[in-house]
């Protein structure tokens, strides 16, 4: 595995599939990957920091203005040791602020600072995911060298179906591993 020895920062934004990245993680760890955590507000609201930070083993991070825990530049100390970075799952919001740009937020600003390859794993209601804005959101950071995972067709978390489903922890582990190669 190429994972293994690897580290990895994912980032969790604020969708009801938030709960499919603590397996992501197991898997992570388990094939012996360094992860990070980078939650937003909104991430918080559906998963708990102490969830992750139990999994992954190290101190989630929050927000721009968390408690240091050392005196580095902290969204740029993690960038420069980062193999790869995962947004799992990827909200039309983030995928929106890194098309654009806009860095107001931990997650948003570690983002444009890191060089690390990136792969997103969006999740959202299949009507925003079929948006022009979404789609053209999408095609651009392609464009800039961003992955995306499809999300799958099914049973969407507001009661309808469609496609918009995050990607299952264990695909977007072996894309990931392919990357990594």
């Amino acid at each position: 595995m190429v994972i293994d020895g690897k580290k990895i920062v994912l980032g969790v934004t604020g969708g009801i599939a938030a709960y499919k990245s603590c397996e992501l993680v197991r898997l992570l760890i388990k094939n012996g990957a360094d992860v990070n955590v980078i939650m937003t507000q909104s991430a918080q609201k559906f998963v708990t920091p102490l969830t992750f930070e139990t999994l992954s083993r190290n101190r989630v991070i929050t927000g721009m203005f968390d408690d240091p825990h050392t005196y580095e530049i902290e969204h740029i100390a993690l960038s420069d040791k980062c193999d790869l970075v995962i947004v799992a799952p990827a909200t039309a919001n983030i995928i929106a602020k890194y098309a654009a740009g806009i860095c107001d937020d931990f997650l948003s600003t570690f983002l444009i600072s890191c060089d690390a390859r990136k792969l997103f794993a969006p999740a959202m209601n299949n009507k925003m995911w079929e948006h022009t804005f979404t789609q053209r959101n999408l095609k651009t950071i392609k464009d800039c060298g961003s992955i995306v995972i499809e999300p799958g067709t099914g049973e969407l978390a507001c009661d309808t179906t469609g496609k918009g489903r995050m990607a299952e922890a264990r695909e977007i582990y072996v894309k990931a591993d392919e990357i990594l190669v």
